[in-house]
């Protein structure tokens, strides 16, 4: 083998070593929903709330559509509205399962080759709502088939958040039109 083509591959690994990402890790031992259903979880889903990132930053009425592609990976659309913006802001990216296809637990990318842990921590019975975090507390999403979630089930959402050791105040209240 050349020299070259050795440095290449030294260079490649160091490059997969710094930027892997550890999708292992659980915020407070939460678990992914098991029994999970994609073809259910398939469809549009509206944000009601979220830790805010840079890559969400200033989006309101922000929706996630998940369908399925072709070879069987999890097409994932979010779009959101600049306030003043004449059009919505989108970003495609894919999913795949961490382990199981019946577990609510899924790696997601927007920019291949780097995934995020997309963990469904609770779901509604009927697939109403969906409570999603990362690998660590850094990430939230608190999501809805509707723009407006009742609030005597956002109230629950919340208690049980907190009692997991999420900073309430750290939610972004996303602005939906109904």
């Amino acid at each position: 083998m050349s020299k070259k083509y050795i440095g290449s591959i030294i260079i490649t690994l160091i490059f997969c070593g710094i930027f892997s990402v550890e999708i292992s890790g659980q915020p407070n031992n939460l678990q992914p929903v098991n029994n999970f259903d994609l073809t259910k979880y398939l469809g549009k889903w509206y944000e009601i709330g979220r830790y805010d990132h840079s890559f969400e930053r200033g989006l309101d009425e922000v929706t996630a559509e998940y369908s399925l592609r072709k070879d069987n990976k999890v097409r994932v659309l979010n779009s959101g509205q600049r306030e003043n913006a004449d059009h919505r802001k989108s970003n495609e990216g894919y999913a795949v399962f961490v382990d199981k296809t019946d577990v609510g637990e899924l790696k997601v990318t927007f920019f291949w080759p780097f995934f995020g842990l997309y963990r469904i921590a609770e779901l509604g019975e009927n697939y109403d709502y969906a409570v999603v975090v990362g690998e660590d507390f850094d990430y939230l999403w608190i999501l809805s088939r509707t723009p407006k979630m009742e609030p005597a089930k956002l109230n629950a959402i919340l208690e049980r958040l907190k009692s997991w050791g999420f900073d309430l105040a750290k939610i972004y209240w996303i602005k939906q039109k109904t």
